[in-house]
């Protein structure tokens, strides 16, 4: 059994719905958030494809913009800071905390891996109250390349000195799981609501419909 633990953060621990009220006020429509959070991660994914570093920030910014022209939303820059610096202040899931402390009560070694900068996973989990949780806080920025490039997870092998293959990473998003494996690593998903694994390619050998299953399934 792996014995790293890797937790990406956003919607695996903590809750992008309360970004809600701040799109309700821009949009006109709390539902654009999923939107604009696809919206981000594929220009994201689109500077990984083509060798371009973009970072989070960056896309978040970009992706805010072109939900607003798609829309035909009058988005103020001062509406789109607020969206992008809210993000710093997202809370974590209920089952989170627990979850981790039985994990760390059981032995394994828990870290977390964002495609968010090192600085603002700092501050997000700072605010969440579970950094101490975690014996190292990893971002994709370490390595240049934003996950499910291998590099990211190769980072979290690199830093605790093990082989890939006791790595485990857990995430809310296929692509994360799809990247992990890709990477040699083990995958376990966490199916919050709404999201679903991919049909095509390898997949996780754990998963659960939140984290305090998925941890049940790890510690059994």
């Amino acid at each position: 059994m792996p014995r790293i633990l890797a937790f990406d953060v956003n919607e695996t621990l903590l809750d992008l719905a309360a970004l809600d009220p701040l799109f309700e006020r821009a949009f006109g429509d709390a539902a654009v958030r999923a939107q604009w959070f696809a919206q981000m991660l594929q220009v994201a994914f689109v500077g990984v494809i083509t060798g371009r570093d973009i970072d989070f920030t960056t896309a978040q910014h970009g992706a805010l913009r072109m939900i607003a022209e798609r829309t035909g939303t009058d988005l103020s820059g001062t509406q789109a800071d607020e969206i992008v610096a809210a993000m710093r202040t997202l809370p974590p899931h209920p089952d989170v905390a627990p979850a981790l402390d039985r994990l760390g009560a059981a032995g394994l070694t828990l870290c977390s891996l964002t495609n968010s900068s090192l600085e603002v996973s700092r501050a997000q989990l700072g605010h969440a109250q579970i950094a101490d949780r975690f014996e190292a806080i990893l971002s994709a920025d370490q390595v240049g390349r934003l996950k499910p490039a291998p590099e990211p997870y190769r980072l979290v092998a690199d830093t605790f000195d093990v082989a890939i293959g006791d790595v485990r990473l857990f995430a809310a998003h296929a692509w994360d799981c799809a990247g992990a494996t890709a990477a040699g690593a083990k995958a376990a998903f966490v199916a919050r609501p709404g999201m679903v694994l991919g049909p095509v390619g390898e997949q996780p050998d754990i998963v659960g419909a939140d984290l305090d299953e998925v941890a049940s399934l790890i510690l059994a």
